[in-house]
């Protein structure tokens, strides 16, 4: 097992979506390598299963998303797309869509952790993460336009993460950018040796463990919720959050635990 390679790569398994519990993360590992860890509809379905049903347990923290080999993910399988009716294809964008939904709306952290080439649909998925690291060697790339099919959904989140200019250049020419470029763009938060790619994970996910579940849920659910909203409506919405938030027993065990120089204890409530 190289230093590039999640640790599931050294499972002997049919399984094209691996999830497997690492402390106080949960880390679902694209199980393709031969073929990039290309998406696949059945990769899509059973990744999507399994945000859903980590989504649903307290005792996770944070969630990982990582490819097994040398790749993070190389987009869909076009293999799958030659001489399809528009409903397959309506299907596949629907179900890559549900896949980078269920990605937003779980509760916890969903950290990207990216080796390799994440292209296409891979890049979308890395933009659609709320946290990115990334080794010194990964690469990211919105190459559709070079085989006449252009990067339409995967612009949806990379133009969010990245800006219109900064989005459009790699769209328009499907020209790969390093990792030191992603970092400076917005697309990642850390990049990193590969070496030290999981130590950095898991300081990530040791930072979101150390807080409520209950605290960072709200707050990454208001973060999307206000986002796009114009500042007023914006403040609206937060200062409604903020005041919910003060009622919950979290807060209160928070608040008075700093009042109180110790350290809190968290219920999730």
């Amino acid at each position: 097992m190289s230093a590039l390679e999640s640790p599931a790569t050294a499972t002997a398994t049919d399984d094209v979506v691996l999830v497997r519990r690492d402390g106080p993360a949960a880390r679902i590992t694209l199980n393709r390598p031969a073929q990039r860890n290309a998406l696949s509809l059945e990769v899509m379905h059973e990744a999507t299963a399994a945000l859903k049903r980590l989504g649903e347990d307290r005792e996770v923290r944070a969630i990982v998303v990582e490819g097994a080999g040398p790749a993070f993910c190389a987009g869909h399988d076009l293999s799958e797309m030659v001489g399809r009716d528009l409903a397959f294809y309506q299907r596949v964008f629907d179900v890559c869509t549900e896949l980078m939904d269920a990605v937003r709306h779980v509760p916890q952290p969903v950290i990207a952790r990216v080796h390799g080439i994440a292209s296409a649909a891979g890049c979308q998925l890395v933009a659609a993460c709320d946290l990115a690291v990334a080794a010194e060697e990964a690469r990211f790339a919105t190459p559709g336009v070079k085989i006449g099919l252009f990067c339409s959904t995967p612009m949806v989140p990379l133009s969010r993460a990245v800006g219109r200019r900064r989005a459009l250049e790699m769209l328009l020419t499907g020209t790969p950018i390093d990792a030191a470029t992603a970092l400076e763009w917005g697309l990642v938060n850390r990049v990193v040796p590969a070496a030290a790619l999981d130590e950095t994970v898991d300081a990530l996910v040791a930072a979101i463990a150390g807080s409520s579940s209950l605290t960072v849920a709200i707050g990454k659910e208001a973060f999307y919720q206000q986002i796009d909203l114009d500042e007023p409506r914006a403040y609206d919405l937060t200062k409604t959050v903020m005041s919910m938030n003060m009622l919950a027993a979290d807060a209160q065990e928070g608040i008075c635990a700093f009042l109180e120089k110790r350290a809190p204890t968290w219920t999730g409530r």
